[in-house]
């Protein structure tokens, strides 16, 4: 049941198209500008255009490099550690001219945000990286706990009674079973601040398109992988999250104790 009010996966090369088409874009407004502003540079020095445009040059050709990175990633092929430092920094700057873009030809944001998501965590998968349990925070959305749950949880987890109306219970019985650490943030700045508090080497977050888009980029280069909830009733009310499918995410990132 769940599971068929789950969003379709989002495509990976639809993140990847605009995030390109945008390079090309914003390269090619520097071209113009560079070109008006010759003659005044050239006022200042006789050089100086040759120098901002070889500056240019490079950064566009830096940030081109760094996009191919993540498609190689995605294809699953070798990649250049080079690039990785950069790769959220680049997107952060190309995200809104990628909404943008994408509005012209009928794409909407949240599908951008999934798109994102989906690339993320699959070069996050492809790195192999692997934590032991407790050194794993999972971050999960207050909107989870059933709305008319009395019991507050938001800053301690452990006040959930489990009887089973939401999720919540889920995640902490999973919790106690594999070691990681759980807890329920009301937004990114009280997600942020557990982050700073618990130093994981690792977060697995639970949220929606748009929430997972900003965290995965704050906690940078920290790494995370995102699980979206399911909203059967609407974004922020009663939502869920597909059970199998954290435990899918936490069986390939958590180190086996034995190992």
């Amino acid at each position: 049941m769940l599971k068929s009010l789950a969003l379709a996966r989002p495509k990976k090369r639809l993140f990847l198209g605009l995030l390109l088409a945008s390079e090309f874009f914003v390269a090619a407004a520097l071209y113009g500008l560079w070109i008006i502003c010759c003659p005044g540079l050239e006022n200042i020095f006789e050089y100086l255009p040759a120098i901002v445009g070889a500056f240019l040059i490079f950064v566009s050709t830096f940030s081109f490099g760094a996009l191919c990175n993540m498609v190689l990633a995605v294809k699953g092929l070798p990649t250049l550690k080079l690039f990785h430092r950069y790769s959220f920094a680049i997107i952060k700057f190309l995200f809104p001219v990628s909404v943008r873009i994408g509005k012209i030809f009928g794409i909407k944001r949240r599908q951008i945000e999934g798109s994102f998501v989906a690339v993320s965590n699959l070069i996050f998968m492809k790195s192999g990286i692997k934590v032991p349990a407790k050194k794993l925070l999972v971050l999960s959305p207050h909107c989870l706990q059933l709305s008319s749950c009395p019991h507050k949880i938001t800053r301690d987890p452990n006040n959930c009674k489990r009887c089973g109306g939401c999720n919540v219970g889920d995640l902490m019985k999973l919790s106690e079973e594999m070691g990681f650490t759980f807890f329920v943030a009301t937004g990114g700045t009280l997600a942020r601040q557990v982050v700073m508090k618990n130093r994981p080497q690792a977060v697995l977050a639970i949220a929606c398109e748009r929430d997972l888009m900003s965290g995965i980029q704050d906690v940078y280069p920290l790494p995370a992988v995102g699980v979206l909830n399911i909203r059967p009733n609407g974004p922020c009310f009663n939502t869920r999250v597909d059970m199998d499918e954290v435990r899918r995410v936490l069986d390939k990132i958590v180190e086996e104790k034995n190992s």
